[in-house]
């Protein structure tokens, strides 16, 4: 999932700031995005097990592998464990929707408590702020 580009939230912007504030989600809108957070969740959870050979420590036979191979090894080693700590914080943002889903509090703003509206959780599903506090979380 890719974070939302600035058209998309400025729309969202002039949408939430005029007003016209949304209720709590509907049964069907909240089914759509335990389904895609679970989906998400899966998939973070297979890309993990996957990404464990990678991060492995890289063996320092000098008579197999050349100097320069083994500082390539040892350079992809460290790409893929930011990777993976990249990886493993989304899946904890994602078990904690899940979690606010299960307590009956998925879809409020963890800051002021507004609802945050259905088209950006469809954008960013693990988001637990509205547009206006994650912007100012993001500026101040």
């Amino acid at each position: 999932m890719r974070p939302a580009g600035p058209a998309l939230l400025g729309r969202l912007a002039v949408v939430e700031s005029s007003g016209m504030t949304e209720s709590a989600l509907t049964e069907q809108q909240l089914n759509e995005l335990r389904s895609q957070l679970e989906q998400r969740r899966d998939n973070l959870k297979l890309q993990l097990e996957q990404s464990e050979a990678a991060t492995q420590p890289v063996t320092l036979d000098q008579q197999s592998v050349g100097r320069v191979s083994r500082i390539d090894a040892i350079q992809q080693q460290q790409m893929a464990i930011a990777g993976k700590k990249q990886t493993a914080q989304l899946l904890r943002r994602i078990e904690l929707a899940l979690q606010r889903i299960e307590d009956d509090e998925y879809g409020q703003c963890m800051q002021c408590g507004e609802s945050i509206r259905f088209a950006r959780l469809q954008v960013q599903p693990d988001a637990s702020l509205c547009l206006v506090c994650q912007s100012e979380a993001e500026s101040g």
